[in-house]
């Protein structure tokens, strides 16, 4: 089940890292972003990861796709707010 809390609660958590991550020009600091967010999504709502990754289980945990995976999933959410 996805509550609004848990919809609210991710978008909140990955807009203001992604909002960081994307103006750095630290890569160190970029990393722990990634970490940061990896750790997040390993405790996060199952219903509402499955949403967002649509079966991908790389979904926000990769470096290549990390970028495109977080506007994917801060765009989503925007629309379930």
């Amino acid at each position: 089940m996805i509550t609004k809390d848990s919809i609210n609660s991710a978008y909140c958590f990955l807009h203001q890292k992604f909002r960081v991550y994307e103006y750095s020009t630290d890569e160190m600091q970029k990393d722990d972003i990634e970490f940061a967010i990896s750790t997040y999504v390993d405790g996060m709502n199952e219903a509402l990861y499955n949403e967002l990754s649509k079966g991908r289980t790389e979904f926000l945990q990769s470096h290549q796709t990390f970028a495109a995976d977080m506007q994917e999933a801060i765009s989503f959410l925007e629309q379930q707010l």
